[in-house]
């Protein structure tokens, strides 16, 4: 059986008679959406108690920025986003409610893991996301994926066949949610760990001092990491794998004769999924590959009497 799905593709890439299941089409939109809503959100909590709306927040040669300018940017481009999602999650614990659909924390937490062990770049940036915010996203999904397969009959032949073919997706390797700062020289390096010492944010350091971009736009977050993942420096992994949560290392010299401070922020301990463990996910993904197309939370709006502020 064929699949798209990206959170496993790099596991399975060098076995080629494992079967792949199909891609959850709204978890990846998701995830996408999820780095760009948080900015909208910290938006929000940014205090705005005494000048108001016409508070200035920036300048650019004397000409200023206004708050209301601000907030009526983040709303255009993330706005329309950020309250989908709210507007989806609230659908489908209504659904939930009408089928008597049950998602279980420990279910969750099984996703949590599968995700983590992605090692997919489409989904390597947003590891940096909190899992507070990730689990009523996961935790909508799975409610959509139990209405949706609720009537689609899997023997258990099927899916204990499924699980004997692919056992290794489920060996999750203990993984490491780990920022660094990438620099020239040894010298530039230890210069970063002195001013960390003397109270220095990782995060703003990175921005502003790490050579690497693609790290320094997230503030030096590489995601969650483990032992033999192609894509990090291996001396990168054998340095956090040292580290206490909140610990950064000392410099530590890469492969490509460049310096990094390696910080870990923590730590998700591997665990090898037995077959009970797996069963109700696997069950579910496969009845998920008969349904003839996917179908998003949207498709519930109307059954739930939903209305929203973008409404046509």
């Amino acid at each position: 059986m064929k699949s798209n799905n990206k959170n496993w593709r790099h596991l399975v890439e060098d076995q080629p008679n494992q079967k792949r299941l199909k891609t959850k089409p709204v978890l990846i939109i998701l995830f996408l959406l999820l780095l760009g809503n948080s900015l909208w959100f910290i938006a929000w909590l940014i205090p705005n108690e005494a000048s108001g709306s016409s508070e200035e927040v920036a300048s650019v040669e004397g000409q200023g920025i206004t708050r209301e300018d601000w907030m009526v940017a983040m709303e255009e481009q993330y706005g329309k986003d950020t309250l989908l999602e709210l507007v989806n999650e609230k659908v489908m614990e209504s659904a939930a409610g009408k089928y008597k659909i049950k998602v279980t924390d420990k279910e969750i937490d099984l996703e949590l893991a599968l995700i983590r062990s992605a090692q997919d770049s489409t989904v390597t940036q947003n590891h940096s996301l909190k899992k507070d915010m990730l689990r009523p996203k996961i935790r909508a999904q799975l409610i959509l994926e139990k209405v949706l397969t609720k009537d689609v009959v899997i023997e258990d032949v099927e899916i204990q066949t499924f699980y004997d073919e692919n056992k290794s997706l489920y060996n999750i390797p203990t993984t490491y949610q780990a920022s660094l700062i990438v620099l020239p020289s040894e010298s530039e390096a230890q210069e970063v760990v002195e001013e960390l010492e003397n109270g220095s944010s990782f995060d703003v350091l990175a921005r502003e001092r790490s050579v690497d971009i693609a790290s320094a736009s997230l503030g030096g977050n590489i995601g969650f990491i483990s032992e033999g993942q192609e894509n990090v420096d291996s001396s990168v992994v054998t340095a956090v794998s040292k580290l206490e949560i909140e610990q950064w290392s000392s410099p530590v010299l890469l492969t490509d004769e460049r310096y990094a401070v390696v910080y870990l922020q923590d730590i998700a301990q591997g665990k090898a999924f037995s077959y009970e463990d797996m069963k109700d996910h696997i069950k579910r993904e496969l009845a998920l590959e008969q349904l003839p197309q996917s179908v998003s939370p949207e498709a519930f709006w109307k059954e739930f009497d939903t209305q929203w502020f973008y409404s046509e």
